[in-house]
């Protein structure tokens, strides 16, 4: 059977009119009248009476409606809340970015809002993938390493990392700032690297920024997550270059000291990027994330 009819009976019982209730379902009158005579036919008795006064309900009517009523209403509930939230419980919102930027940042940031009922589900990857889930509708907000200009896609700074070259106490003993001043990346070679992946994707950035040329070493150890990259870091298994809002407390403890200062650090705009047809818990969403990223 199919269910809608039922909600077709009740928008006709409740307006007393088959035109009123094409008005408010945004079908037409025959429609309407088709319907309802397909309920009929499924229920076999009549539904309705016409009149000059509109459409009368029969008896059969009423006890249909007293039974499916409710159900249909909980119905219309759950899938509005869904497509038109209004408050921010009516919705899971599903977060996507890179993983140490969503769990040291955005996920802290949402707290209050998460004890005030806001679901949330968050997913970790790469750019090119999360973007392509935000504009399928499987996510609702991406933090993005780029500027999407995808259509449909609305794209708002969110903070820049900055980067650091940075290693154990010892590492530093070893090869001293003025050392890497004189040197450049010479004085590097002989240190193991450790990095987020094989191809040196932040180390590429930091050595063409401030020494001018792409790295060449292969790294000592590759680890998919920067807080393993910055625990390998801290042990003293080598260096790495890391965002400094992931090492910031431990570079305070003194446990990872910063190797070099250039004169311009290499910088990474972050992005948080919606859908254009974004709802009240979204947009209550995006702008409490992007509001705590000022102090970020």
């Amino acid at each position: 059977m199919d269910y809608s009819l039922l909600a077709t009976c009740l928008a006709v019982y409740r307006c007393g009119s088959l035109t009123k209730a094409a008005r408010l379902l945004g079908i037409s009158q025959p429609a309407v009248t088709g319907q309802i005579r397909a309920l009929e036919g499924v229920l076999r008795q009549p539904l309705f009476t016409r009149t000059a006064k509109g459409a009368v309900p029969t008896d059969a009517a009423h006890e249909l409606v007293r039974d499916t009523a409710d159900a249909l209403d909980a119905l219309e509930v759950a899938v509005s809340r869904r497509v038109r939230p209004e408050e921010l419980t009516d919705r899971t919102v599903h977060l996507a970015g890179p993983s140490e930027v969503m769990s040291c940042r955005v996920l802290p940031a949402l707290s209050d809002l998460v004890t005030g009922g806001l679901r949330l589900r968050l997913t970790f990857g790469l750019t090119d993938d999360l973007v392509s889930g935000l504009t399928e509708g499987r996510y609702d907000m991406v933090v993005s390493t780029r500027l999407d200009r995808t259509p449909g896609i609305v794209t708002t700074p969110l903070m820049d990392e900055c980067f650091a070259l940075v290693g154990s106490a010892e590492w530093a003993a070893k090869i001293p700032a003025d050392a890497i001043g004189r040197g450049g990346a010479a004085a590097l070679e002989a240190v193991p690297l450790i990095s987020y992946a094989d191809n040196l994707p932040i180390i590429r950035r930091y050595w063409q920024t401030v020494f001018g040329y792409k790295p060449t070493v292969v790294p000592q150890v590759t680890v998919p997550d920067l807080r393993a990259v910055l625990a390998a870091v801290r042990t003293g298994a080598g260096i790495s270059v890391l965002p400094t809002y992931l090492c910031a407390k431990e570079v305070d403890a003194g446990e990872v000291e910063v190797l070099y200062h250039p004169e311009i650090a290499p910088l990474n705009t972050l992005y948080l990027a919606t859908r254009a047809t974004a709802d009240h818990t979204l947009d209550a969403v995006r702008t409490h994330v992007l509001a705590q990223s000022r102090h970020w």
